[in-house]
C-alpha cells in the first residue's frame, strides 16, 4: 500500500506553432493514392484538422468551408497555382494538400501520409527539417537524432542540387541548338535558378533563435570566428573546402538552419512555385517505436471505453487519428515546434 502513495511520474510532450505566418490555415480533401478503394479521404482531413487545431499557435477553416470554395470558384485544386488561389479566396496563409499513399486496417494497421503546405504567398521558400533549432548552442545535444539526420540529409539534397548537371534546354528554356542557350559570354540569366535554402533568401519565415547558436553557424560556413561560450557544431557540419569563393551562388550551408536577421525594408520577392512545407511517413503498427509512442500518447487521454492502447489499432479511426497526430508534431518538431515537456503525476488506480 506505500508504494500507492507515490505518484508516477510523466513527461507529456508540448508542440506549438514554430512559423508564426502560417497561422491561418485550410486544409482540402486528401487525395488517396493508396491500393484501398475504401478509405475516405475526408475522414482523414477531417482528422488532420482536428490534430493540427490542438496545436497552439495554428487557427484551421473548417473542411466544410474549403469544399464550399473550392466547388463556388469552380478551382479543383490540381495544380499548385490553384492552392495559392484557393488561399487567397479563404483568406488564409496556407493550404495543406494531403494524400494517403498506403492503409491497411487489419492488424497490424499500416498508414502512410504525404502531405505539403501551400503558403498563400510565393515569396515563402521551403522550410526543411533542422530549421530554427539550436545548433551550436549547449542545447544542440538535446536534439533527437532522428532530426539531425533528417536536417543533414536536407541540406546535402540542397547542396548536391547545385552540382547536378542540367541539360541545356533547361538552363535557359531553349533547345540546345539555339547559339543563344550556350552562349557562354550571354548576358541572360538562367530562367532556372539556383536552388535555394532558407538561410540564403530573407523570404524565410521568423523563427526566435538564440544568437548564440547564430554565431556558431556563422563560424561553421566560415564567415566568422569561433564563438567562445559554446562548443563548436560537429564536424560533419563544416563545408568541405575553405575556398569559398569556388562556391557556386546560393551554396546552401549549415547557416540556412538560421533565420535572417530583421529588415530595415522587406527584401525582394524571389517567386518559387512548390510547398513549404513538406512531411511524408509510414506509419507501421509492428514497428516498436510506433507502438511505443502509441501507448505514451494513450496515457494522457480520457477514453470512457476502457480497455487500453491496444485498443488503438483495432479501430480505424483512432488510428487514423494517431497517425495525424504523429505526423504533424514530427513535422512541427524537426522545425522547432517542439517545447518542454510538462511534467504529469498519475497515482495508480488502486489508490
Amino acid at each position: 500500500m506505500g508504494c500507492a502513495l507515490i505518484p508516477e511520474t510523466l513527461h507529456q510532450p508540448q508542440f506549438h506553432n514554430p512559423l508564426p505566418q502560417l497561422h491561418r490555415v485550410a486544409v482540402l480533401p486528401f487525395f488517396n493514392q493508396s491500393e484501398n478503394p475504401y478509405v475516405d479521404p475526408d475522414l482523414v482531413a477531417e482528422r488532420y484538422i482536428h490534430e493540427l487545431q490542438t496545436i497552439p499557435g495554428f487557427e484551421v477553416v473548417p473542411l466544410g468551408f474549403a469544399k464550399n470554395v473550392m466547388a463556388a470558384s469552380g478551382i479543383r485544386g490540381d495544380t499548385r497555382g490553384d492552392f495559392r488561389k484557393l488561399a487567397r479566396l479563404m483568406q488564409v496563409d496556407a493550404v495543406v494538400v494531403g494524400s494517403v499513399t498506403e492503409y491497411d486496417p487489419y492488424y497490424p494497421p499500416r498508414m502512410g501520409l504525404a502531405v505539403d503546405w501551400y503558403a498563400a504567398s510565393e515569396c515563402f521558400h521551403p522550410i526543411p527539417p533542422g530549421y530554427g533549432l539550436p545548433w551550436g548552442s549547449a542545447e544542440e545535444e538535446y536534439i533527437p537524432d532522428e532530426i539531425v539526420q533528417e536536417a543533414e540529409f536536407a541540406l546535402a539534397r540542397a547542396q548536391l542540387a547545385t552540382q547536378t548537371p542540367r541539360p541545356p534546354e533547361q538552363g535557359t528554356g531553349e533547345s540546345s541548338d539555339d547559339e543563344d542557350a550556350t552562349d557562354p559570354d550571354s548576358d541572360t540569366p538562367e530562367a532556372i535558378p539556383p536552388p535555394s535554402f532558407p538561410g540564403q533568401t530573407a523570404q524565410s519565415l521568423a523563427v526566435d533563435v538564440p544568437s548564440s547558436a547564430k554565431r556558431a553557424l556563422a563560424y561553421a560556413s566560415g564567415s566568422a570566428s569561433p564563438p567562445s561560450d559554446f562548443p563548436l557544431p560537429p564536424s560533419d557540419f563544416r563545408l568541405p573546402t575553405s575556398d569559398f569563393s569556388l562556391l557556386p551562388p546560393d551554396w546552401p550551408d549549415p547557416s540556412g538552419f538560421v533565420p535572417d536577421a530583421p529588415q530595415p525594408a522587406p527584401p525582394a520577392c524571389r517567386p518559387q512555385d512548390g510547398p513549404v512545407l513538406t512531411h511524408v511517413r509510414v506509419y507501421d503498427a509492428a514497428d516498436g517505436d510506433f507502438t511505443a509512442s502509441l501507448q505514451h500518447w494513450y496515457r494522457f487521454r480520457v477514453d470512457g471505453r476502457g480497455g487500453d492502447w491496444r485498443g488503438v489499432l483495432q479501430r480505424s479511426d483512432d488510428f487514423v487519428r494517431f497517425c495525424c497526430y504523429q505526423h504533424i508534431t514530427s513535422m512541427l518538431a524537426s522545425r522547432g515546434g517542439a517545447g518542454k515537456t510538462r511534467v504529469v503525476y498519475q497515482w495508480p488506480l488502486s489508490r
